[in-house]
């Protein structure tokens, strides 16, 4: 079996890519895919180190999206790296990733002794600072006891500190990942614990863009959820994946938790065209 959703320090995990790897092996799975945010830069380690092991390396990464206010996450597995078009519009996103969390800092420190260089403590060499970090910023300064209590509290979207980010429209990043040779799946589509929720009007204008399943075995998506998805998944022929969203100790999903069979791998890797 295969998680198809995990994270790296290079975005907002808390481990080196090779102890991931190692921790994957550990867990028992046949294999995996890195999908951090808006970045490819962990690939090259995580198939290195898959080799070493002996496991399956699928190459993905997670796109962030927004449509009408609402965050959406965009899973693409084996897209080329080097696609200029959704080359630019990951940077444009990092870009304002980094923007969105000094100014988010600023608020903050109106009411706690935080500062750029405090939270810039927390982030890894190469990785993009986003609000992972600031919460681990507000855990070192015992404002939060971790990383789920600071999004729940001090930086939910409902918060006034928060501060949002452009992020490409979902139906442009579908188009995007299969122009670069990709297979599109959206993640936890239906976590309404996340807050608002993609409209199905939002789903079904991706689907035909050319989204190609959903993942559907995810902790926050609950049961009523995953009933729509397996019913609309079966009336277009998209994909059903499962995976833990794994970010080691940023949050409490463990590696394995949801998994995905080999034969829907295989069925990826012939759909894509990278």
């Amino acid at each position: 079996m295969y998680d198809l959703h995990t994270h790296s320090r290079i975005s907002d995990g808390t481990q080196p890519v090779t102890e991931l790897v190692a921790d994957v092996a550990a867990a028992g799975l046949t294999g995996f895919a890195l999908t951090d945010h808006d970045t490819t830069a962990g690939w090259a380690e995580a198939e290195q180190a898959a080799g070493r092991l002996g496991l399956d390396f699928l190459p993905g990464m997670e796109i962030s999206c927004s449509a009408q206010g609402v965050s959406i996450h965009l899973l693409s597995y084996l897209h080329d790296p080097a696609n200029e078009a959704l080359l630019a519009e990951i940077n444009r996103a990092r870009d304002s990733r980094v923007g969105r969390a000094q100014r988010m800092v600023e608020r903050l420190a109106e009411d706690y002794p935080i500062t750029w260089e405090t939270v810039q403590e927390q982030v890894h060499v190469g990785a993009t600072v986003g609000r992972p970090h600031i919460a681990d910023a507000l855990v070192a300064l015992g404002a939060v006891a971790n990383r789920s209590e600071a999004f729940e509290t001090i930086l939910t979207t409902r918060s006034k500190y928060y501060v949002p980010h452009y992020a490409v429209d979902p139906v442009r990043a579908v188009e995007l990942v299969r122009a670069a040779g990709g297979v599109p799946v959206m993640a936890h589509p239906k976590a309404s614990a996340r807050g608002k929720l993609a409209s199905n009007e939002t789903i079904y204008a991706m689907i035909e863009a050319g989204l190609a399943g959903f993942e559907v075995y995810h902790r926050d998506n609950p049961e009523e959820g995953r009933t729509w998805l397996l019913e609309t998944a079966a009336k277009h022929d998209l994909l059903v994946t499962g995976s833990s969203d794994y970010h080691g100790a940023g949050k409490p999903n463990r590696l394995g938790e949801n998994t995905t069979p080999r034969e829907t791998v295989e069925k990826i890797r012939e759909m894509s065209r990278a």
